[in-house]
């Protein structure tokens, strides 16, 4: 599944293709997706001019004006989806259900086997989307932090990694670098959240934030099928200490990786190095 870093690969790498762009088409191959494709998308983004392309979480956010919308799309990728720049004429691949076609040829293509990617229309506050309005601060952002961490995780017994991939408590930490960052931060991802110290919780706090830079830096982790917006995989899978590993010596100290399950995800640790 597409995390924080892909997403944000996705956005860095389309955004320049896309931004002060006018609509000259829509092409809706496939509108059954996990949420259906509106079908008044087309009459509303035809003659649309394409804003600055953001991301909350794992959603992008691209706001439109002109024509007949004036408003955002909001896009997910799901688990299997993408957004690449393609050229006119390019012919489209199975699974390719929907083309934004631009005023200079480009073509933003939304690629999803799985279909459980989606875009929407929102006409009103983006803030105000249920989707969006109940969400943590951004994990690279100074909102935050370890003391929040540490706030949040008072009289709490859940584990620490299923705390910590809560969005209400920070968005975009998902499976594979909340894995990383407790690998780093040398906490056990079975312990309580609420028996974690503040000190402990500052290292998380600031592993997370180091896992999720150098992901991002190295195009996100390419695990499946997962391209960013021009088309080329992410190399963060080479950097992995913990995720996908269990087993295998830990690089670190040479420990067999454990694999245990919290909320349902499989989670890989070092017996030894985390504690």
């Amino acid at each position: 599944m597409p995390e924080l870093p892909e997403v944000e690969t996705t956005r860095r790498g389309i955004a320049p293709h896309i931004e002060g762009r006018v609509i000259t088409e829509v092409i809706v191959r496939q509108p059954r997706l996990r949420v259906p494709v509106p079908g008044d998308l087309v009459e509303r983004l035809v003659g649309a001019r394409v804003g600055a392309l953001s991301r909350r979480a794992k959603y992008l956010l691209l706001p439109l004006v002109g024509g007949e919308a004036t408003g955002t799309l909001l896009w997910h990728l799901g688990m299997s989806g993408s957004l690449r720049i393609a050229r006119l004429g390019e012919l489209p691949r199975k699974h390719d259900h929907l083309d934004l076609v631009l005023d200079d040829g480009a073509l933003l293509r939304f690629h999803d086997p799985r279909r459980f990617g989606f875009v929407d229309w929102l006409a009103g506050s983006v803030e105000q989307d249920p989707r969006l309005a109940r969400l943590g601060p951004e994990p690279l952002s100074d909102a935050f932090d370890g003391a929040r961490l540490h706030r949040l995780s008072r009289g709490r017994r859940v584990a620490v990694k299923p705390f910590l991939m809560d969005n209400a408590v920070v968005v975009g930490v998902g499976n594979i670098y909340a894995s990383e960052a407790l690998f780093l931060a040398g906490i056990d991802p079975r312990r309580a959240a609420g028996r974690i110290s503040a000190e402990r919780y500052a290292r998380l706090a600031a592993a997370a934030k180091e896992v999720l830079a150098a992901a991002i830096t190295q195009g996100g982790t390419t695990l499946r099928d997962f391209v960013g917006g021009t088309g080329e995989p992410g190399y963060f899978k080479q950097r992995l200490n913990v995720y996908g590993r269990h087993g295998q010596p830990c690089r670190r100290c040479g420990a067999e990786l454990r694999l245990v399950t919290l909320g349902q995800r499989a989670s890989v640790y070092c017996p030894h190095c985390q504690t």
